[in-house]
């Protein structure tokens, strides 16, 4: 089973690579940039075949390693 986890700064956490890309964007002529954050994608291959059970094993993994939960937040998406 293929999960995607998508991990991003909680609100309110300061994002200078975020701050680095808008910044980019404006010298290279993009116009109406209100803001950009950055974040990781972690792509795991599962030999779990539940959906529910893999969704649980990956909330472990994010939990305990992939993500730190005091300044981030992530998504888990099942693929299939």
């Amino acid at each position: 089973m293929k999960v995607r986890v998508t991990i991003t700064l909680k609100a309110g956490v300061l994002d200078p690579q975020g701050k680095a890309i808008e910044g980019a964007l404006r010298g290279l002529g993009f116009a109406g940039i209100d803001g950009a954050r950055q974040g990781k994608i972690v792509d795991l291959a599962l030999a779990e075949t539940d959906p529910d059970k893999a969704r649980a094993t990956v909330a472990d993994m994010c939990e305990k390693l992939l993500a730190n939960t005091v300044i981030e937040n992530y998504d888990i998406a099942v693929l299939g």
